[in-house]
């Protein structure tokens, strides 16, 4: 259930946070509503699907907005940088080309409409299925593909825009 949270929460810097206080709540929502587990999915597929609806809710709020906004930019990937830097394999080039790219996907992947962004995060996790995205977003199966699918796509396009070939 955190990985759905951090995954509908996105790159943020206190994502982690927010995910955790998100699967609390709904591990919380899930007890008080578990009369109304009919038994349709798997009971793990219904608590990530209220895992994923918390977590689009938080992100949603005007509060988080208000927090991304405000957040500092500068120093976010501080710490990444440095490690990439300071790594006795790739030179201070390559380091940066690497994060330069990394920031770039980045970028890409928060650009990309929700839909698109909500089914490659999950998939790109490792941790479900396409069955199991399918049920928590309530799209059908050939839809979640496609989704993740198109994504890619278009974070190639936009990418190879920008100049980086090598995708």
């Amino acid at each position: 259930m955190f990985r759905a949270a951090l995954a509908a929460l996105g790159t943020q810097p206190d994502s982690r946070d927010a995910a955790e206080d998100v699967t609390q709540e709904a591990f919380l929502l899930a007890y008080r509503r578990l009369d109304s587990f009919r038994g349709d999915a798997s009971f793990k597929t219904w608590l990530l699907t209220i895992a994923w609806n918390q977590a689009i809710n938080h992100r949603r709020s005007l509060v988080r907005l208000l927090k991304r906004l405000a957040a500092p930019a500068a120093g976010a990937d501080h710490d990444e940088t440095l490690a990439a830097v300071a790594a006795p394999n790739p030179t201070p080039e390559d380091a940066a080309a690497h994060d330069q790219l990394k920031r770039a996907i980045q970028r890409e992947i928060r650009a990309l409409t929700p839909k698109l962004r909500d089914a490659l995060l999950l998939a790109q996790s490792g941790a479900y299925t396409y069955e199991e995205i399918a049920a928590m977003t309530g799209a059908p199966l050939g839809t979640i593909k496609w989704r993740v699918s198109e994504a890619r796509r278009v974070i190639k396009t936009r990418l190879r825009g920008r100049g980086y070939e090598r995708l």
